[in-house]
């Protein structure tokens, strides 16, 4: 009897993110159900676990994913490759109709934060993910952009060097730009900056991200800081591990000399500072791997929210 509670969904990419993202679908998701796990070694550990769980398995990559029965179900495809890989996915699964979401730096779609656009782009063919910095600092931008105008955000995500993988690791000038990209035109900030740290610390740290905004001197600090809370709740609600270290920070600083003239000529600035830190759920990676389990778990709530609304009309 056909599932007509759920969509059929398949995950490329049968490494560290991607066998994570199966079994959060496995085990959680309500409206999603997986259709296959499509990875280019035969011998991962994700295609294995796949196959012992009953998912339909494929080694020979989206080629091998549209060969399969399977395939005509499908609905969704998470992407857990790599950026060049995702452009050419992304072209072929548009011409099948099937929604792509991008949990690489590719940017073929549009920026996606759950807790902050989702609902602007539920029909969109391709959803980018951003990064893992992104998700986890570009709520907090927009806590405070959505209070007072942000002349300058500038994030700085410092993760285990053990959690990031050969993806990760080739991606970084792509992880750089796009969250940049995505701090400006999801969070809010007329300019933002994005830094990633690999710590090779051992025993190895969890996540840990720094947020900081300049704004107007006389901006609202209650305000500011009701929103970050907010938003940090907001974003727990699906990233259980996602917290505030300390109470937000502000500083009365001299208006940086670089802005002269672009945000007229203020002598000071407030400058807001976020610390957050993210702890991974430890369903198939470490729980210090924060910055790998906030990918898998925005993209398992858009797609949720995604399946959700089709099933629904």
């Amino acid at each position: 009897m056909k599932d007509n509670t759920r969509l059929s969904v398949a995950v490329i990419g049968s490494g560290n993110i991607g066998t994570d993202l199966m079994i959060k679908i496995l085990r959680h998701a309500k409206h999603l159900k997986m259709g296959a796990m499509v990875g280019i070694d035969a011998a991962s550990d994700g295609l294995a676990r796949a196959a012992r769980f009953g998912v339909a398995t494929t080694a020979g990559g989206i080629d091998g994913l549209l060969a399969m029965r399977e395939f005509d179900d499908v609905r969704i495809v998470f992407d857990a490759t790599s950026a060049g890989a995702h452009r050419r996915h992304a072209e072929i699964l548009a011409q099948r109709g099937v929604t792509a979401i991008d949990l690489t730096p590719a940017a073929v779609g549009p920026f996606v934060v759950p807790v902050v656009n989702l609902d602007q782009h539920l029909d969109a063919p391709n959803i980018n993910m951003v990064t893992c910095g992104g998700q986890a600092t570009i709520p907090v931008v927009r806590a405070v952009s959505r209070v007072t105008p942000v002349h300058y955000a500038e994030i700085v995500a410092s993760i285990s060097s053990r959690s990031a993988g050969p993806g990760t690791r080739a991606n970084i000038d792509e992880f750089t730009e796009t969250t940049s990209r995505a701090i400006e035109s999801v969070g809010g900030s007329a300019v933002g900056k994005a830094i990633i740290v690999l710590n090779p610390a051992e025993p190895p740290l969890m996540m840990r991200d720094t947020v900081y905004c300049l704004v107007d001197e006389h901006a609202d600090r209650e305000s500011i800081e009701a929103s970050v809370d907010a938003m940090v709740r907001d974003v727990a609600a699906y990233v259980p591990g996602y917290r505030l270290k300390q109470a937000v920070q502000f500083d009365r600083i001299p208006f940086p000399a670089q802005f002269a003239g672009r945000f007229g000529n203020p002598e000071f600035a407030l400058k807001v500072s976020v610390f957050l830190e993210v702890e991974g759920a430890a369903h198939y990676l470490p729980s210090y791997a924060g910055n790998l389990d906030i990918m898998t778990s925005a993209a398992l709530r858009a797609a949720e929210q995604l399946a959700a609304n089709r099933i629904a009309a």
